[in-house]
């Protein structure tokens, strides 16, 4: 009963009052505080920077008070130039505050190298699925040995010259197989 007496009484509407007053007040001095630090109404357009090098990326964004960070090279990729921006995070079009860092991924200057495996003694059929797998093209001139073995590697060949397994060749490189010819 004296909870209904209080609930009704002005001394509970009073500090009813105050707490509301004193949460407005809390809450609009936040909302302030948060607009002021954050620059709410602050925008940069991210500019596009595909195919641009480091130095004119770098340039570009300083000139906008935007700062980078090159995160990774992707795999090689011939329709962009070596060492230019490949992608970018966030992406050209994109708005943000100042300062903001802009990750690229660069280029590479060529394809990775790739360890040439021990294919000899397997069929031709198999080094072609393997070479193909592993990032090769194979040529399509063979070239014919004495060997019992029909149409079994026996070496491989890149720009007429051997390739040694274990040997490193750029990826997309073009191999020729060294097959023996089935006559003994």
């Amino acid at each position: 009963m004296q909870i209904f007496q209080f609930i009704k009484s002005k001394l509970f509407f009073k500090q009813l009052v105050i707490a509301l007053v004193g949460f407005i007040a809390v809450f609009l001095s936040l909302k302030f505080w948060l607009n002021t630090t954050t620059k709410h109404n602050q925008k940069i357009q991210v500019p596009n920077l595909k195919k641009m090098t480091i130095a004119e990326a770098e340039k570009k964004l300083k000139e906008i008070n935007l700062d980078y960070k090159v995160i990774d090279s992707a795999s090689y990729n011939p329709i962009f130039p070596k060492k230019s921006v490949i992608e970018q995070t966030p992406i050209g079009g994109d708005f943000v505050k100042e300062n903001r860092k802009i990750y690229l991924t660069l280029n590479p200057s060529k394809y990775r190298d790739i360890t040439i495996p021990d294919l000899n003694g397997r069929t031709k059929r198999q080094a072609i699925s393997e070479l193909r797998a592993i990032g090769f093209i194979l040529g399509t001139s063979y070239t014919y040995v004495k060997d019992i073995g029909k149409d079994v590697v026996r070496g491989l060949r890149h720009n007429n010259k051997i390739v040694n397994p274990n040997d490193k060749l750029p990826k997309n490189s073009i191999i020729e197989l060294v097959l023996g010819d089935g006559n003994r």
